[in-house]
Protein backbone atom coordinates (compact mmCIF):
# COMPACT_ATOMS: atom_id res chain seq x y z
CA UNK A 1 0.00 0.00 0.00
CA UNK A 2 2.88 2.32 0.74
CA UNK A 3 4.20 2.02 -2.82
CA UNK A 4 0.76 2.27 -4.43
CA UNK A 5 -0.19 5.31 -2.35
CA UNK A 6 3.09 7.00 -3.27
CA UNK A 7 2.66 6.18 -6.97
CA UNK A 8 -1.09 6.79 -7.42
CA UNK A 9 -2.00 9.28 -4.69
CA UNK A 10 1.36 11.07 -4.55
CA UNK A 11 1.53 10.55 -0.77
CA UNK A 12 4.90 11.10 0.86
CA UNK A 13 7.15 8.09 1.33
CA UNK A 14 8.67 9.05 4.67
CA UNK A 15 11.40 7.24 6.57
CA UNK A 16 8.94 6.63 9.42
CA UNK A 17 6.48 4.91 7.06
CA UNK A 18 9.15 2.74 5.47
CA UNK A 19 10.59 1.72 8.86
CA UNK A 20 7.10 1.11 10.28
CA UNK A 21 6.05 -1.09 7.37
CA UNK A 22 9.33 -3.04 7.47
CA UNK A 23 9.02 -3.55 11.24
CA UNK A 24 5.37 -4.61 10.98
CA UNK A 25 6.16 -7.01 8.13
CA UNK A 26 8.89 -8.64 10.21
CA UNK A 27 6.38 -8.83 13.07
CA UNK A 28 3.89 -10.68 10.86
CA UNK A 29 6.63 -13.10 9.80
CA UNK A 30 7.53 -13.66 13.47
CA UNK A 31 3.89 -14.50 14.26
CA UNK A 32 3.06 -16.59 11.20
CA UNK A 33 6.50 -18.09 10.64
CA UNK A 34 7.97 -19.32 7.38
CA UNK A 35 6.69 -22.77 6.49
CA UNK A 36 7.82 -23.82 3.04
CA UNK A 37 6.77 -27.45 3.22
CA UNK A 38 3.84 -29.08 1.52
CA UNK A 39 2.82 -30.11 -1.94
CA UNK A 40 1.42 -26.78 -3.18
CA UNK A 41 3.12 -24.31 -0.85
CA UNK A 42 4.69 -22.19 -3.59
CA UNK A 43 1.36 -21.86 -5.40
CA UNK A 44 -0.25 -20.92 -2.08
CA UNK A 45 2.41 -18.30 -1.37
CA UNK A 46 2.04 -16.90 -4.89
CA UNK A 47 -1.76 -16.66 -4.47
CA UNK A 48 -1.36 -14.89 -1.11
CA UNK A 49 1.16 -12.41 -2.52
CA UNK A 50 -1.15 -11.63 -5.45
CA UNK A 51 -4.07 -11.25 -3.03
CA UNK A 52 -2.03 -8.86 -0.85
CA UNK A 53 -1.05 -6.77 -3.87
CA UNK A 54 -4.63 -6.58 -5.15
CA UNK A 55 -5.87 -5.69 -1.64
CA UNK A 56 -3.29 -2.92 -1.39
CA UNK A 57 -4.20 -1.54 -4.82
CA UNK A 58 -7.92 -1.77 -3.99
CA UNK A 59 -7.37 0.19 -0.78
CA UNK A 60 -5.50 2.95 -2.60
CA UNK A 61 -8.19 3.13 -5.28
CA UNK A 62 -10.88 3.33 -2.57
CA UNK A 63 -8.95 6.26 -1.08
CA UNK A 64 -8.76 7.89 -4.50
CA UNK A 65 -12.54 7.51 -4.99
CA UNK A 66 -13.36 8.77 -1.49
CA UNK A 67 -13.17 12.37 -2.66
CA UNK A 68 -15.94 11.75 -5.18
CA UNK A 69 -18.10 9.00 -3.67
CA UNK A 70 -19.24 8.11 -0.15
CA UNK A 71 -17.98 5.04 1.68
CA UNK A 72 -21.33 3.34 1.16
CA UNK A 73 -21.32 4.08 -2.57
CA UNK A 74 -17.80 2.70 -3.03
CA UNK A 75 -18.61 -0.44 -1.03
CA UNK A 76 -21.86 -1.07 -2.93
CA UNK A 77 -20.21 -0.55 -6.32
CA UNK A 78 -17.29 -2.82 -5.41
CA UNK A 79 -19.74 -5.49 -4.23
CA UNK A 80 -21.72 -5.27 -7.48
CA UNK A 81 -18.55 -5.69 -9.51
CA UNK A 82 -17.59 -8.71 -7.36
CA UNK A 83 -21.03 -10.28 -7.88
CA UNK A 84 -20.76 -9.78 -11.64
CA UNK A 85 -17.27 -11.33 -11.67
CA UNK A 86 -18.17 -14.29 -9.42
CA UNK A 87 -21.50 -15.19 -11.05
CA UNK A 88 -19.96 -16.97 -14.09
CA UNK A 89 -17.69 -18.96 -11.75
CA UNK A 90 -20.64 -20.01 -9.59
CA UNK A 91 -22.72 -20.93 -12.65
CA UNK A 92 -19.84 -23.01 -14.01
CA UNK A 93 -19.60 -24.97 -10.74
CA UNK A 94 -23.15 -25.31 -9.33
CA UNK A 95 -22.23 -28.35 -7.24
CA UNK A 96 -20.30 -26.02 -4.90
CA UNK A 97 -23.58 -24.45 -3.80
CA UNK A 98 -25.56 -27.70 -3.82
CA UNK A 99 -23.37 -29.27 -1.14
CA UNK A 100 -23.92 -26.47 1.42
CA UNK A 101 -26.23 -27.71 4.18
CA UNK A 102 -28.26 -24.55 4.88
CA UNK A 103 -30.58 -26.48 7.21
CA UNK A 104 -27.70 -26.73 9.71
CA UNK A 105 -28.05 -23.66 11.93
CA UNK A 106 -24.30 -23.53 12.69
CA UNK A 107 -23.50 -23.35 8.98
CA UNK A 108 -26.23 -20.80 8.30
CA UNK A 109 -25.21 -18.56 11.22
CA UNK A 110 -21.54 -18.88 10.25
CA UNK A 111 -22.31 -17.86 6.67
CA UNK A 112 -24.42 -14.93 7.89
CA UNK A 113 -21.57 -13.81 10.14
CA UNK A 114 -19.10 -14.09 7.26
CA UNK A 115 -21.36 -12.13 4.92
CA UNK A 116 -22.67 -9.46 7.27
CA UNK A 117 -19.89 -8.88 9.81
CA UNK A 118 -16.66 -10.14 8.24
CA UNK A 119 -17.42 -8.86 4.76
CA UNK A 120 -20.04 -6.10 4.58
CA UNK A 121 -19.37 -4.37 7.91
CA UNK A 122 -15.60 -4.91 7.74
CA UNK A 123 -15.40 -3.46 4.22
CA UNK A 124 -17.54 -0.48 5.21
CA UNK A 125 -15.32 0.19 8.23
CA UNK A 126 -12.10 -0.29 6.24
CA UNK A 127 -13.29 1.96 3.43
CA UNK A 128 -14.44 4.61 5.91
CA UNK A 129 -11.14 4.38 7.77
CA UNK A 130 -9.33 5.02 4.49
CA UNK A 131 -11.14 8.36 4.22
CA UNK A 132 -9.70 9.38 7.61
CA UNK A 133 -6.03 8.40 7.28
CA UNK A 134 -3.41 8.31 4.53
CA UNK A 135 -3.53 5.14 2.47
CA UNK A 136 0.19 4.56 3.03
CA UNK A 137 -0.25 4.51 6.81
CA UNK A 138 -3.48 2.50 6.77
CA UNK A 139 -1.65 -0.62 5.63
CA UNK A 140 -0.07 -0.84 9.07
CA UNK A 141 -3.48 -1.36 10.66
CA UNK A 142 -4.17 -4.20 8.27
CA UNK A 143 -1.06 -5.91 9.63
CA UNK A 144 -2.75 -6.10 13.05
CA UNK A 145 -4.82 -9.01 11.68
CA UNK A 146 -2.37 -11.76 12.71
CA UNK A 147 -2.34 -10.36 16.24
CA UNK A 148 -6.13 -10.29 16.46
CA UNK A 149 -6.50 -13.66 14.70
CA UNK A 150 -4.01 -15.36 17.01
CA UNK A 151 -5.66 -13.89 20.10
CA UNK A 152 -9.09 -15.05 18.88
CA UNK A 153 -7.63 -18.51 18.22
CA UNK A 154 -6.26 -18.53 21.76
CA UNK A 155 -9.56 -17.39 23.32
CA UNK A 156 -12.06 -19.43 21.30
CA UNK A 157 -10.10 -22.39 19.91
CA UNK A 158 -7.66 -22.83 22.82
CA UNK A 159 -4.67 -22.54 20.50
CA UNK A 160 -1.32 -21.80 22.07
CA UNK A 161 0.56 -18.52 22.07
CA UNK A 162 4.19 -18.70 21.04
CA UNK A 163 7.26 -16.61 21.73
CA UNK A 164 7.12 -15.61 18.05
CA UNK A 165 3.61 -14.26 18.64
CA UNK A 166 4.84 -12.12 21.54
CA UNK A 167 7.83 -10.75 19.60
CA UNK A 168 5.81 -10.20 16.42
CA UNK A 169 2.96 -8.48 18.26
CA UNK A 170 5.38 -6.11 19.96
CA UNK A 171 7.00 -5.31 16.60
CA UNK A 172 3.62 -4.62 14.96
CA UNK A 173 2.39 -2.49 17.86
CA UNK A 174 5.64 -0.48 17.86
CA UNK A 175 5.30 0.06 14.10
CA UNK A 176 1.75 1.39 14.52
CA UNK A 177 2.85 3.59 17.43
CA UNK A 178 5.74 4.99 15.35
CA UNK A 179 3.38 5.86 12.51
CA UNK A 180 0.85 7.49 14.83
CA UNK A 181 3.46 9.36 16.88
CA UNK A 182 5.97 10.52 14.24
CA UNK A 183 4.36 10.41 10.78
CA UNK A 184 2.42 13.65 10.36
Amino acid sequence: MLLFSWWILKEKMTKVRVISVALATLGVIAIVGVHLTGQHVLLGVLCLVIAALTWALMSVLVKKLSGTYSTLQVTILATLVAIICLTPVVLAHPSNLATINLSDSVITLSLLYLGVISTALAFMMWNYGLTLVDAGSSGLYFLLQPVVGTLLGFLFLHEGLTFGFLVGSIMILISVWLAIRYDH
